[in-house]
């Protein structure tokens, strides 16, 4: 089998023209993604597979959307759920860039406090955490200064 067509059996997802492509997702979290970036909300089309082969993960997720780009906070929810995912922006289905998710230092405003009593939850104070595990992912709240783990973890 030549490697062309290896390559045209690995495709499984349409190109799109514009928009952007959040590949290396884990399969587990693909609906989590799909959830905290609201893409069940928008008109764009959107294409999504999961548990699909990868050499890296064993199996990954992968969504493209078209005409959509994502913004920094967009960018940092994601990163929350998939450390390791890569988004290529699609222009005239080129990819004219490449950028690797990183959970940021700080986290404002995007995960709620797990602490009940915490005040981010009882008055309207913008959530702030300090980033002190990233893997397995700990946020330090700025206010109670609890450590709100991974499995705890609430995006908003």
């Amino acid at each position: 089998m030549t490697d062309k067509i290896k390559k045209k059996l690995k495709l499984k997802v349409s190109a799109i023209s514009e928009g952007t492509v959040i590949d290396h997702i884990p399969s587990e979290n693909l609906f989590k993604v799909i959830s905290i970036l609201e893409l069940d909300k928008t008109s764009n089309m959107i294409t999504f597979g999961a548990n699909l082969d990868s050499d890296k993960q064993g199996t990954k997720a992968i969504i493209k959307v078209s005409n959509q780009f994502f913004a920094k906070d967009d960018i940092n929810r994601i990163a929350l759920i998939a450390p390791n995912a890569k988004l290529n922006i699609i222009r005239d289905y080129e990819v004219v860039e490449k950028k690797v998710v990183e959970v940021p230092d700080q986290v404002v405003g995007i995960v709620k406090c797990f602490n009940p009593k915490c005040i981010t939850n009882n008055e309207a104070v913008l959530t702030s955490f300090k980033v002190v595990g990233k893997n397995p992912l700990a946020l330090k709240c700025r206010y109670c200064e609890k450590i709100t783990h991974e499995q705890q973890m609430v995006i908003k």
